[in-house]
């Protein structure tokens, strides 16, 4: 079903806490591997102990952000985020060693993932539950070239390795006013798996059949070649330190980063900058997949509504809906509670994400409510 929304901040739902990352391997109740937790009297939101995280890179700078707030209402609480990936944040829940994780794709059915993913919940199925909108930028060094255009088509042929220098035809006829060296190409990849992979191969994938021949998915295909680096941070900083070079990552990394990024076309054709507010609305045509509080979304990479910039992807928090030790359910319904309210949403669009709003926020908060 569609949903629809402007890019607004949402109303208050209570402070909390969260402190620093890591992987702590805690003793657990009920053997999941995560540091059990009991109320502590004098804490400001009267909460106390640790939650062990994991998973998307694409999402450590809103986690960051959320700790301050968090952390604030009650300092005797902390959770531990490991920026792992999506993938590794994925097999971390399965096996049961967090008590939830951040992913850029939700759990794959083909692949087994949500069957794992219900199996480690026991009790109740495990849900996906949009938290971060993450778009993905197009980001490149290239000294005296602003305002970069680039077609699906185009951007196909660069990660392929078919376009291998900057002034191509096919990079001159997007860009018909800009005087383009010929300086070698250098393409960044993701490394490691990721849900920023997915997105992105599958953006390929939709938009540029012909000029993508390769599978999608969280592992990069081999055989489009490039360069890897790891991690969001690894891209962006690969992409900073070389020049010629191109590379995909989160805005908001782009943004720290200070790298320029490229405008990229839409399916009727228009070349769209990327802002938080251009990504919104191609977020604004997806379509829910998921069924109940599972909240799975299908984005439209090839959407032609106008102003909407095309490569977005948006971060899960994957968690048990039922399953979890009591303790540990309270204080991931608590924190994710915090991450979806007004507060939480508001403070990321400063950091080059754009929040949740309207009935796709309606249905988060459901969902977390639904936590037990």
């Amino acid at each position: 079903m569609k949903y629809a929304g402007r890019l607004a901040a949402v109303a208050v739902v209570g402070a909390l806490s969260l402190a620093a990352c890591g992987t702590d391997n805690n003793n657990t109740a009920g053997g999941s591997g995560i540091a059990s937790v009991a109320p502590a009297a004098g804490t400001a939101g009267g909460l106390s102990g640790t939650i062990n995280a994991a998973g998307s890179t694409a999402q450590a700078n809103a986690i960051d952000e959320w700790k301050k707030g968090f952390q604030a209402a009650n300092p005797g609480m902390s959770i531990n985020y490991q920026p792992s990936g999506s993938g590794a944040g994925v097999q971390a829940f399965i096996q049961g060693t967090v008590a939830f994780a951040g992913s850029d794709s939700a759990l794959n059915d083909q692949k087994g993932e949500s069957a794992k993913a219900d199996d480690r919940c026991r009790i109740g199925k495990a849900v996906d539950i949009p938290m971060v909108i993450g778009p993905v930028a197009v980001a490149y060094n290239l000294p005296g070239v602003e305002g970069l255009q680039l077609s699906p088509k185009t951007i196909a042929g660069i990660f392929s390795g078919k376009i291998i220098k900057w002034d191509d035809p096919a990079i001159k006829a997007d860009n018909p006013r800009a005087q383009l060296p010929s300086t070698p190409i250098q393409a960044f990849h993701r490394s490691d798996q990721s849900g920023t992979n997915d997105n992105f191969t599958k953006f390929l994938k939709t938009t540029a059949p012909d000029d993508w021949p390769y599978e999608t998915g969280k592992v990069w295909p081999a055989a489009a070649g490039g360069q890897g680096s790891k991690g969001s941070d690894g891209v962006a900083s690969s992409v900073k330190s070389t020049e010629g070079a191109i590379g995909y990552v989160e805005m908001s990394f782009a943004e720290n980063s200070q790298l320029q990024t490229a405008k990229v076309a839409n399916g009727s054709g228009e070349f769209v900058a990327l802002t938080p507010e251009s990504a919104g609305k191609t977020v604004e045509t997806a379509d829910i997949k998921g069924t109940g509080n599972d909240l799975k979304l299908a984005i439209d990479y090839n959407t032609k509504t106008p102003g909407a910039y095309p490569i977005v992807l948006v971060t899960y928090e994957i968690t048990c809906e039922k399953g979890l030790p009591a303790d540990q359910a309270k204080l991931v319904k608590a924190f994710l509670t915090y991450t979806a309210s007004d507060q939480g949403q508001a403070s990321l669009k400063d950091l080059g994400y754009a929040p949740l709003a309207g009935g796709l926020l309606t249905k988060v908060r459901a969902a977390i409510k639904a936590i037990s």
